[in-house]
């Protein structure tokens, strides 16, 4: 009985190590994406269910701040 605890444990944590890395290049992904924008080039970032406009900066560094945190948080997956 515990195996099969253990197994779908194991499961669960493996779909959610390959959601999380799934989101780490997408943000790697719009991180490129944005440093390859000219400057007056306008930039939409969604915050809940609404998207307002916002400088490249300011939406490469909340991009990076959500990829920061993603990394983290497989690290820590990763370590237990």
């Amino acid at each position: 009985m515990s195996a099969a605890a253990s197994s779908s444990s194991s499961q669960i944590s493996d779909d959610s190590k390959i959601n999380l890395l799934k989101q780490i290049r997408s943000h790697e992904v719009a991180i490129a994406e944005l440093n390859h924008l000219s400057s007056s080039r306008p930039v939409y970032q969604k915050n809940g269910n609404i998207y307002f406009r916002t400088s490249i900066q300011k939406a490469t560094a909340s991009e990076q701040r959500y990829l920061d945190s993603d990394k983290a948080k497989l690290q820590k997956m990763n370590s237990a």
